[in-house]
């Protein structure tokens, strides 16, 4: 019978590929980093191959070595999705969720949330970090996170997505913009503006780009901002035009902001959808409902007349 590789010496070649150092990696999984170095050189003696290419400077994983670890992430993320799955089912315990999210959102939706959430479930945690999305979707398929709260669509044969609702874009003009007279914009008032957007890491930026393609305007990409309050910015001193959710408007902009004017487009019906994306093989499927409902209920509070439902 074939030797196989054991699920300790997998994950040691995953913090191994993560962290970039024997010394670090030891430190993470609890080990000497002798006896690191003994259990990936025995991992490379049982699938008969060199993982990492060794030196005087720091190792590099070779080729076989990063599809290998690839693989190794999604068995790691399975096997602690079973792990998750049992406990829950033993206990009943709702326990920590790793939630992801773009920064285009969580920071204004999230805090509406988390108060009921943790008085309704007090027993469930969040842990929450910000990320682009497309980053988001990588980290989950590798069990960084076990859902992500993002722009949809998000394709994978792995996921399973749930639309939470729509939220409405609207147009940021500079106050002395000739559009500023103006109740509502329409394509053909785009053409030949100049339009900012975020980077094409973002949902948000595919999306504008084909607004732009259509109003047959200037979409910069020298000037791509790095956030909504770069764009804002860059609005406000002239430098173009560009699209903000109607959460961000609500959160950073309305009734506090002289720099920038914000106009309906195409009478608001420019929008997004926004949802929560989970593998299909999460462990966790209770308490990722709770942040479902508890998102939802924060929606129907707070901003009913500004996003539709799902």
């Amino acid at each position: 019978m074939a030797v196989l590789p054991s699920m300790r010496q997998l994950r040691y070649l995953v913090v191994l590929a993560d962290t970039g150092h024997f010394g670090k990696a030891a430190q993470r999984v609890g080990i000497a980093q002798p006896s690191l170095s003994l259990q990936i050189s025995n991992l490379e003696e049982v699938l008969k191959l060199r993982l990492l290419e060794r030196g005087r400077g720091p190792f590099r994983l070779t080729p076989e070595g990063r599809e290998i670890t690839e693989r190794a992430r999604a068995v790691v993320a399975q096997v602690q999705d079973i792990v998750d799955l049992s406990v829950t089912l033993q206990t009943g315990d709702v326990g920590t969720i790793r939630l992801g999210t773009t920064p285009t959102i969580g920071p204004y939706l999230l805090p509406y949330a988390i108060g009921e959430l943790h008085k309704t479930h007090p027993g469930l945690k969040l842990y929450i970090r910000d990320a682009a999305p497309r980053d988001l979707v990588s980290e989950l398929e590798r069990g960084r996170h076990d859902v992500i709260l993002t722009q949809l669509p998000v394709a994978g044969p792995g996921f399973v997505t749930e639309r939470l609702f729509r939220e409405r874009l609207a147009l940021a003009i500079a106050p002395d913009s000739p559009l500023a007279n103006r109740k509502d914009i329409m394509d053909a008032d785009l053409a030949d503006l100049v339009v900012l957007s975020l980077g094409p890491g973002y949902v948000l930026h595919e999306q504008i780009s084909e607004v732009c393609r259509n109003a047959g305007a200037d979409l910069r990409r020298d000037y791509e901002g790095t956030s909504l309050d770069a764009l804002r910015q860059m609005v406000g001193m002239g430098m173009g035009v560009t699209f903000l959710p109607m959460l961000y408007i609500r959160s950073e902009v309305s009734g506090r902001d002289g720099s920038i004017e914000v106009r309906p487009f195409r009478k608001g019906k420019l929008v997004r959808s926004i949802g929560l994306v989970r593998r299909k093989s999460s462990g966790k499927n209770a308490a990722i409902d709770h942040i479902a409902e508890a998102l939802r209920s924060a929606i129907r509070a707070n901003f009913s007349d500004t996003v539709t439902l799902e």
